[in-house]
């Protein structure tokens, strides 16, 4: 499963073997002063639905989302079955405008974000 670290003054998006593959894409990073925002999402499949654009990677509704999606945001998803749950991350001035990213305690991974800020 995906895992966010803070690395020095960077917040790192961590993936897996199968990551790197379903997604087409390694590790993220991101210096912590290009974070926004982060909160919980009860359904983190749901932010990266059908809807939200055209999407490069894996995508099994309800199942995996590890994906770029293109649309009026551009976010990186690593959602998994197994963790529905997860965080959204706002950024600014990076590659990215988001990343959804399952876990099974976001409210923890929030929590380490706002310490290390």
């Amino acid at each position: 499963m995906a895992e966010l670290r803070v690395e020095g003054s960077d917040l790192v998006l961590h993936l897996t073997t199968a990551e790197h593959i379903e997604g087409v894409h390694g590790d993220l990073r991101v210096p912590l002063r290009s974070v926004r925002a982060a909160e919980v999402l009860e359904d983190a499949h749901a932010s990266v639905g059908p809807s939200a654009g055209m999407k490069v990677g894996t995508r099994l509704p309800g199942v995996v989302e590890v994906a770029t999606i293109y649309g009026p945001r551009k976010i990186f998803a690593a959602v998994h079955r197994d963790a529905p749950r997860g965080v959204r991350i706002l950024l600014e001035g990076a590659s990215y405008d988001e990343w959804v990213v399952g876990c099974s305690d976001p409210e923890g991974v929030i929590g380490t974000l706002s310490l290390s800020r």
